[in-house]
């Protein structure tokens, strides 16, 4: 096992407000061991001592919304249709797995050179993630923490089918399918109760309910009764009530609420810890929407979607935040222009569109995520006894939230990764720094 000494640290903790000077953190076997001032910790000899400069060491991002099968960079496929149809039909062959495995793989590792040291795959084609955390697991690979919820769960003609999400429906076609993705040992599900905005054909389609309350909750208990948590694709007030209702734990993206669901975020009797929370993904609708069409290779129809539901994500996030309603961050990666390594861009826009403060936007990147995906146990703060996920800046992030896109170094446990290699996409830097 690896001992190392991170000496002359600036240290973000996720606990104590703003930061501390001249820390140490001693790490043993990818956990932290102890954490103090430098002149009061003493060194063991074993040690590798890492000499922090005065950089800023804090906590491992959670990307707690994320697809691993993109880059980011724009494709046809993505807005549905016969290309998206052509290429899943491609990925389903002998040598597309491989191709798939191979994305998967790269994805992951671009995420966790950004500094990304847990991430929530919530829709995968074909398993792909699951056999991703299983090789990360075992040591065969090198890559982030993974949770995974395998294919989502949709209906014939809803958001993700055909491509990310398998088709049910009725309530026990539902059930079938929480039990067929518990037997291939994923770690939650994830079902899509509306419409979403990449594929949607109609304007006002993205916020469509599409999965009905019995559906949502059969899934729910199906999965509750093993104790897996449930997050729901909801783009809308009324998709958000019904997955409420029908006892998600999670409602990805979200919409305007009202006081009915204020309260049932806060007291859920349905939902497996009896209260849910809120993953907003504000990224994608903005670059959708902001971005020309001949960029983003969206049509009409997913660009006034994207305007209808970024306004509803920005406003349920607002009352969210002031209701009390735990409320976490997740990217979208693989939409168009939403890269694995730009996650500090969804801390960025949640400061500028929301009015939550950097500080804020940190925590839910960190210790509100670890809480809400079930793992502060083991992440999102810096403290002993928890692993040493962490990342090294050289610029103060909650000064300034570009300082995550500097990552100069990054730890997952026992794995150290010093001076990370991120491949950044030109086209998408350029355009996403004109918005």
């Amino acid at each position: 096992m690896s001992s190392y000494a991170l000496t002359n640290c600036r240290l973000i903790d996720g606990i104590n407000p703003g930061f501390r000077e001249n820390m140490t953190i001693l790490i043993n076997g990818g956990k932290i061991k102890q954490i103090g001032r430098s002149s009061e910790v003493e060194v063991p000899a074993a040690c590798t001592i890492q000499d922090m400069g005065g950089n800023y060491v804090m906590p491992g991002l959670i990307n707690a919304h994320a697809h691993l099968f993109g880059s980011g960079k724009p494709m046809k496929a993505m807005s549905g249709g016969k290309a998206q149809k052509k290429l899943v039909n491609m990925l389903s062959t002998k040598v597309g797995r491989r191709i798939l495995d191979s994305m998967v793989k790269s994805s992951a590792l671009s995420a966790l050179n950004s500094g990304v040291t847990t991430i929530r795959a919530v829709g995968d084609l074909l398993y792909s993630d699951v056999k991703l955390r299983d090789l990360i697991d075992s040591d065969k690979l090198e890559g982030p923490r993974l949770l995974v919820s395998g294919p989502a769960i949709s209906v014939t003609g809803g958001h993700g089918a055909g491509s990310f999400a398998n088709i049910s429906d009725s309530p026990w076609e539902a059930r079938r399918l929480v039990r067929q993705n518990v037997r291939e040992q994923v770690d939650f599900i994830k079902i899509c109760v509306t419409g979403g905005v990449t594929d949607s054909r109609k304007v006002g389609e993205a916020g469509r309910l599409e999965m009905t309350l019995e559906e949502v909750s059969a899934v729910c208990e199906e999965a509750h009764k093993i104790g897996f948590l449930v997050a729901a694709h909801a783009e809308s007030t009324e998709g958000v009530r019904t997955a409420l209702l029908g006892g998600a734990d999670t409602i990805e993206h979200g919409g305007v609420l009202d006081r009915e669901i204020m309260d049932l975020f806060l007291n859920n009797p349905r939902s497996l810890r009896g209260y849910s929370c809120l993953i907003p993904t504000l990224y994608p609708a903005i670059t959708i929407y902001k971005l020309k069409p001949e960029k983003t290779l969206m049509n009409a129809v997913s660009i006034e979607n994207a305007r209808l539901v970024l306004e509803g994500m920005v406003k349920g996030l607002v009352q969210a935040t002031e209701a009390g309603i735990l409320t976490g961050l997740g990217t979208d990666s693989s939409c168009p222009f939403v890269t694995q390594y730009n996650t500090w861009r969804e801390l960025d826009y949640i400061v500028k569109y929301a009015g939550i403060s950097p500080e804020a936007a940190i925590h839910n990147a960190t210790r509100v995520n670890a809480r809400i995906l079930g793992i502060d146990h083991l992440t999102g703060t810096l403290e002993p006894g928890k692993a040493s996920d962490l990342i090294v800046l050289k610029h103060n992030p909650l000064a300034d939230l570009r300082a995550l896109s500097d990552v100069v170094m990054v730890m997952r446990g026992e794995l150290l990764l010093d001076k990370p290699n991120i491949k950044k996409i030109a086209q998408v830097e350029e355009a996403l720094d004109s918005i």
